[in-house]
């Protein structure tokens, strides 16, 4: 028989009163267990037009201030960050059958964090973030394997890449995460952790 915590859920959920720390707590879980990137998500954003994109990205960093991923600011997604600051993010580990799933607004993490994140990735990583015009359109292939070769010329691998000032992240201050686990016959389990005057507060959601 399974453990419960005080309110009647799997064990798994805990009984933190930070969501935060519940989610450090289920991403330990998902890097043992997840085959491929533990740290992937579906972002969904909303730009002036009203239509939601959901792409799935990779997460770089999080803490109380919230969750960080790194992009080109002319990206699609940059865009619509910038037309509406609203934005989700969904984890799903089948592995572990849970999926968490946060709610917030954006904004730009410091240069300092851009800069220290930029210089830690792989040297074709840095280059690529110089060549690549991400989200435009591409005419050929080829363009892009030129451009790539244009910057490795320009930047050898043994000199410090400066990191392109269209080049940086987004931070999400979450307002609600959700964590949800797989439940027979369709009768998950669901905690809703939400904001109330700066404070977390949680609540029970029938599946």
């Amino acid at each position: 028989m399974n453990e419960k915590n005080s309110l009647g859920l799997n064990i798994c959920f805990k009984d933190e009163k930070d969501p935060i720390k519940l989610f450090s707590e289920w991403f330990e879980e998902a890097k043992k267990s997840e085959i491929n990137v533990p740290n992937a998500f579906a972002l969904g954003t909303a730009g002036k037009n009203g239509f939601p994109t959901v792409r799935i990205i990779l997460l770089k960093d999080f803490n109380k201030d919230g969750f960080v991923f790194y992009t080109n600011l002319k990206s699609s997604k940059s865009i619509a960050i910038n037309e509406n600051s609203k934005i989700s993010m969904c984890f799903h580990w089948k592995s572990l059958l849970r999926q968490v799933r946060i709610v917030g607004s954006a904004t730009q993490v410091t240069d300092k964090e851009a800069d220290e994140y930029y210089n830690s990735r792989p040297y074709d990583s840095r280059i690529g973030a110089w060549a690549s015009d991400q989200s435009s359109i591409l005419n050929k292939r080829d363009d892009l394997i030129e451009s790539i070769n244009k910057y490795k010329t320009k930047f050898s691998k043994d000199e410090k890449i400066p990191r392109p000032s269209h080049w940086s992240g987004w931070r999400l201050n979450p307002i609600e995460i959700e964590f949800w686990l797989d439940g027979k016959y369709r009768i998950h389990e669901r905690l809703k952790y939400y904001k109330s005057q700066n404070l977390w507060e949680k609540v029970l959601l029938n599946p």
